[in-house]
């Protein structure tokens, strides 16, 4: 951190009323921010430090699709590009919605810094690896999204960021992903033309499905990693939410692909079948069948985002660790193809990216 930033820091800190706390960095994610815990005496705050420049710009809401394009990816895909005014808003959809989220108690929008309330260490997965009984964590989480996606999301969050569609561009631009950075994670895999085409063929149907069930609240990141247990809170609001700055409008299958295909952790099958058939009780889709074929397509080309995203931290940002996950992911795209309708995807990825390429 230059000497610079750590002025902003500390005068930041000064004005909120935590001048001279005691900060300690906390341990990262593959994103451009930064946390550390500030404490004074018995209490304690997290301090979000995003700094600015370090990311292309997010994208305005009425931007054509070559102005998204000019702008870059974040712009494509519809993320906040780390925007401190897109997590408080969020935050306070959150929280309005009798929820949980971090009460930002200080924030400063332009020079990337937020100070917010600590909801503690009890992330999901730590609980988890350290022997917590996962159905209870996992049921509250459905419950909670249930909640979230009851409510009719606003064009405009409180306190003013625009909650944006997951539109055609933003999923053609996910699904993409892998086919600029496979070939540079496994060389040997060349996409020609006619494969291409095959592609955008195949995917364009799952697309039109996405946008046209875009109709919640979508919290994008949403799984264990993310989600905090607060065992002092009552019902659904004992699950603390985290890292929603990227929200958007979007098919209510994608928050259940981010949580039951989880990259950092295998979600068994038995898990996964209990969770949609709770989330399902709850929601009481229209035509339940047609919901679980969309959530094996959306959740492929959510599994096949990520496994685009994991290849390019690999190759372009030196990033090993994220090469360990990918068999999961290969595993959840597997599951997800026993869907008959996904046969035509299962035939590409068999003939293009076979079995020796995605160990």
């Amino acid at each position: 951190m230059s000497a610079g930033r750590d002025d902003e820091i500390t005068a930041f800190l000064a004005g909120a009323g935590w001048g001279g706390a005691t900060r300690t960095a906390m341990s990262g994610d593959a994103s451009t921010r930064a946390y550390e815990r500030v404490t004074r005496g018995d209490e304690a705050a997290i301090l979000m430090n995003q700094p600015q420049r370090t990311e292309t710009a997010a994208c305005p809401p009425h931007a054509t699709a070559e102005q998204r394009t000019a702008l870059g990816y974040n712009a494509l895909a519809r993320l906040a590009a780390g925007r401190v005014d897109a997590f408080v808003s969020c935050a306070r959809f959150i929280t309005e919605a009798g929820l949980s989220a971090p009460h930002v108690l200080a924030a400063d929008a332009p020079r990337g810094l937020a100070l917010l309330e600590d909801l503690g260490d009890g992330l999901y997965a730590r609980l988890i690896e350290q022997g917590a009984d996962e159905a209870p964590l996992y049921e509250a989480a459905i419950d909670a999204l249930v909640i979230l996606q009851a409510i009719a999301p606003p064009e405009t969050l409180p306190g003013g960021w625009p909650l944006l569609v997951y539109d055609d561009l933003a999923l053609r631009t996910a699904q993409d992903i892998i086919l600029e950075w496979f070939p540079r994670f496994r060389p040997g895999i060349v996409f020609d033309a006619v494969a291409l085409a095959a592609w955008e063929d195949l995917w364009r149907p799952i697309r039109a499905r996405g946008v046209a069930g875009a109709t919640v609240f979508c919290h994008r990141d949403y799984h264990a990693e993310n989600l905090i247990w607060l065992p002092g809170r009552a019902g659904p609001a004992r699950v603390g939410m985290l890292d929603f700055q990227d929200a958007v409008r979007a098919h209510p299958a994608w928050d259940l692909s981010m949580l039951l295909h989880d990259a950092r952790r295998d979600v068994s099958p038995a898990l996964e079948a209990a969770c949609l058939d709770r989330y399902i009780a709850a929601r009481r889709p229209d035509d339940p069948q047609a919901f679980l074929s969309d959530y094996h397509a959306l959740g492929a080309l959510n599994v096949v985002r990520i496994l685009g995203i994991f290849a390019r931290l690999v190759t372009r940002d030196g990033k090993p660790r994220y090469r360990d996950f990918m068999p999961r992911l290969w595993r959840y795209l597997d599951t997800c193809f026993a869907d008959p309708a996904l046969a035509g995807l299962k035939a590409w990825f068999d003939a293009h990216i076979p079995g020796e390429a995605r160990a």
